[in-house]
Order: structure tokens, then C-alpha cells, then sequence
């Protein structure tokens, strides 16, 4: 193993696609609208440039292997054409197959490999290569503000064990992940139950400061890219390894895609409450087990059965209630309130817990207003797909502010079940907090500590 060899297996591992054709493969970079040449025509020329003088001769070098590039469908591709015996031989020896897109390989496994990477140079020419394919640098990767700029490891597929080895081995060099987005629904789509789109590929985040200390591009486009999103930032932050982290918990529903066959046995039938339970579910070294074993003694207080926000329209709410017997059964007591009404609670109390039965039950007010938000933007033509466009605390107060005010229907069940809210042809669901019933809907895994299930709730639990 040498530097260009393991830059070189990072970039095939990151991007390489492999067809019948045994003398062609490609390497394929995601950088779409990142490397257009109508956006950014002098970026998508240094990314040419990048290819020919960085890729194609360590290419020919390592390999024997010739390089040439092309745009397709927004897409960077390098074409790799010549005797690719070496270069699967390698990748075999590493029980890798040259088949298909590699990072989606639901086998795919750098363990072996990693074992000849023998120093921190050689790990970070490997990440390098990884990174000038899946790293994104786009401006919009961030944590909540400029301050923290991240770098994307964007993966798509099922394969949980690759995604948890890459950590290790950005853990291996001190280059400690900020977070991992796991391809499943609890992270994806933690609220809504019924959503469908929640196959959005996995994302390793890592503090962009951290990245620069410890990694490195070989793309100068990528280096230049992510020293201008670095310049946002006003102050370095801390990296804190994984096992260190202090973990905060928010409740999460039971998705219907829990149980779906693309996920791999040891994560498929799991509920998780933290992305970092999927960690300790995985067997991962850096796991913080303890604190995520504290968590799940209380982890009926961050499960839900029924969805925490559920926004849709009226047709197809009133469908949802029909198909579900546990809402259909129910017997549902209209009130009639405004906007200003509720929002007016709100702001008294934003934790408070409405229409419940003691201090631990009852309606979230914050997703109460949530939902309020949402029938008052599709009044005002602010609803982008079902999402508000904006802040929802600034449309209710914008709205109120304009001196208007709308009737809206609650729909109450007469057990725990979720509460309806309905104005004109959209409605919304709100889901209760109800942590001693949803504690006993939780089954432990009987071969993994960490692992725990949610079956389904009925109306005996309910009485």
C-alpha cells in the first residue's frame, strides 16, 4: 500500500460504478448543482482540471489505467478505460467485488482493506479519496448556523456496517463525526408515521474545522470550496469523541417502515431514539452504550405509537382516520376555537400539555401550534407541498397581527388518541404524550441489549 494506491481505492470506493464491460468502469461525482458549469463555470473547469491532473496519472500509475471525464445528467463522470485486472485483483483481495455502484453494495465492507492502511497518511488519502467523491461541501451543510460548516459523507443504500466503518476510521485519525443521519425513518421522518419518502441515504456530518485538521481533498475545487464555507465560521469549535457526547433525546413516532425488508437484519423491527442508539445497536467501539442505556429506562417518554404532527388535507386525514380502527372506534367531541385563542395559550405555556388526563398526559401545545400554523398558512397560500414556508410561530403571529382571526375545528377522541384539527379542505393530527402506556408497548431485543421494538397499541391500553 502506498499514498496514491490508497487515494485511489478511496475514489473507486466513494464513486465507482462497474458494468459487464470488463476493460471500462466509471467513477461517478455527485456534485450536481455544486459543479454546474451554467451556475459556475470557472468551478467546473478546475474540476476538469482536477480530473486530468490529479486522477488520470495516478490512475495510469497505480494502475495502468487511462481517465477521461464528462458531464451527464448534471453528473461528473470519469470514464476509466484499460487492463483492470490489477485493479480488481486489488479490490478482491480486499473482498470487494467490482460489480455495480460499490457504495451502494449492500456487502460492501472496508474492513480488510483498512488493515494494510498502517499510518495516518495512508488513512487520510484513503478518506481523501472518499471525500473528493461523496464529501459534500455544499453551503447549505451546517449545523443550525455559520458558525458550524460541515462536510457531508453522503451514502446512499442500506449498508449500516460500511457507514459505521467509515466513522471508525474517521475516529482513527481524531477526526471524531459530528453526526451520522442513518437511513431510516426515525431519522428521516421522526414525526410522521405515513411518510413514504423517508429513503434518503446516510449522511456522516463532520465539523468542517475538525475535516481540515485532520483530513484532507486532493480536488483543489473541493479544498478551495470548503476553505470559503470555512471562512463563515467566526471561532473553531471543540471535537468530542463520540463516546463523550452528551445525548439529547426527542421523542420520535413509530414509523409503518420499521419493519421494511431493504433494511439489514440487526437494524430491521428496531425503534430508534437517537442516531447514536443505531451505534450502539451496530456494536460500534466509540458508542456512548451507557448513556443510551440510561435513555432506554425511560424510553416511553421519547416514543410515540401515534404521529406527533400528521399534515395532510381533509380528504385524506378523514381517510387515515377511517382505515385505523383505534381512530375510527373513537368518539369525537367537536370544539369550535380560533386562532388567536390558541395562540394566546401558546404563548402562556409553550410545554404545556393540553386535554390530558394528569401532569404527564395530553397534547403537546407546541405541536398543537405546529398544526394551528399549518391551517392558517393554507389559508393564507403559504404551504409549500404540506410543509409552512417559514417559521411557524412567525405566520400565526404575522397572521394575527394583520387583524385577522379564523374559526378552526378540534376534533377531541374520548381516549388518549390523536387529537383532529380541521379548517377548510386541510386538517391536521396531533399525537399525545402518554409515557406509563407507551412504556409497556417497548419489547427488549432478546439478542442485543441495545435493541428494543414498539408493538402496536390497542384501545385495552388505552383504558
Amino acid at each position: 500500500m502506498n499514498t496514491d494506491k490508497a487515494y485511489i481505492l478511496g475514489l473507486v470506493i466513494g464513486g465507482g460504478i462497474f458494468s459487464n464491460n470488463t476493460s471500462t468502469f466509471t467513477i461517478r461525482l455527485p456534485y450536481k448543482q455544486w459543479g454546474d458549469i451554467q451556475k459556475n463555470a470557472e468551478r467546473a473547469g478546475k474540476i476538469g482540471a482536477d480530473i486530468i491532473k490529479v486522477v488520470k496519472p495516478m490512475l495510469m500509475v497505480t494502475y495502468g489505467i487511462d481517465a477521461t471525464y464528462e458531464m451527464l445528467k448534471g453528473e461528473w463522470r470519469i470514464n476509466c478505460s484499460g487492463n483492470l485486472t490489477d485493479l480488481k485483483s486489488e479490490l478482491g483481495k480486499y473482498g470487494i467485488k467490482a460489480e455495480g455502484d460499490l457504495r451502494s453494495n449492500p456487502s460492501l465492507s472496508i474492513a480488510k482493506l483498512t488493515e494494510d492502511l498502517v499510518d495516518d497518511t495512508l488513512i487520510r488519502k484513503f478518506i481523501a479519496g472518499i471525500a473528493d467523491t461523496i464529501g459534500s461541501t455544499k453551503e447549505t451543510h451546517r449545523r443550525f448556523t455559520d458558525d458550524v460548516q460541515i462536510i457531508s459523507f453522503e451514502i446512499s443504500g442500506f449498508n449500516y456496517a460500511f457507514v459505521c466503518e467509515l466513522c471508525q476510521l474517521l475516529h482513527s485519525v481524531g477526526c471524531y463525526p459530528d453526526q451520522v443521519a442513518w437511513n431510516h425513518p426515525n431519522i428521516h421522518c421522526a414525526s410522521n408515521p405515513y411518510y413514504k419518502q423517508w429513503t434518503k441515504g446516510f449522511k456522516i456530518r463532520v465539523k468542517l474545522d475538525q475535516y481540515e485538521k485532520f483530513g484532507a481533498f486532493l480536488f483543489r475545487t473541493k479544498a478551495v470550496s470548503a476553505n470559503e464555507n470555512r471562512k463563515k465560521q467566526k471561532q473553531e469549535t471543540v471535537s468530542v469523541r463520540c463516546e463523550d457526547r452528551t445525548i439529547s433525546i426527542k421523542p420520535s413516532c413509530v414509523h409503518e417502515a420499521e419493519n421494511s425488508p431493504k433494511l439489514p437484519e440487526t437494524i430491521r423491527g428496531g425503534h430508534y431514539i437517537h442516531n447514536r442508539h443505531f451505534c450502539a445497536v451496530l456494536g460500534c467501539e466509540h458508542a456512548p452504550c451507557d448513556k443510551i442505556a440510561e435513555h432506554l429506562k425511560h424510553a416511553g417518554d421519547y416514543i410515540t405509537p401515534f404521529p406527533i404532527l400528521y399534515k395532510d388535507t381533509k380528504t385524506e386525514l378523514e381517510k387515515r382516520v377511517e382505515t385505523e380502527p383505534l381512530y375510527k372506534n373513537r368518539k369525537y367531541t367537536p370544539i369550535i376555537t380560533d386562532v388567536k385563542t390558541m395562540y394566546e395559550k401558546f404563548l402562556s405555556n409553550k410545554t404545556a400539555l393540553i386535554y390530558g388526563n394528569g401532569h404527564t398526559t395530553g397534547y403537546p401545545m407546541n405541536n398543537v401550534a405546529q398544526a394551528i400554523a399549518f391551517l392558517v398558512a393554507a389559508e393564507i397560500g403559504k404551504l409549500n407541498g404540506n410543509r409552512v414556508s417559514g417559521n411557524f410561530e412567525y405566520i400565526l403571529k404575522e397572521f394575527l397581527q394583520s387583524d385577522k382571526n379564523m374559526n378552526i375545528e378540534i376534533r377531541r377522541p374520548d381516549l388518549l388518541t390523536p387529537l383532529i384539527f380541521v379548517h377548510g379542505e386541510y386538517a391536521a393530527m396531533v399525537g399525545a404524550e402518554n409515557p406509563a402506556v407507551y412504556t409497556k408497548l417497548i419489547v427488549p431485543d432478546m439478542n442485543n441489549k441495545y435493541k428494543i421494538s414498539v408493538r402496536k397499541i390497542t384501545e385495552d391500553d388505552l383504558i
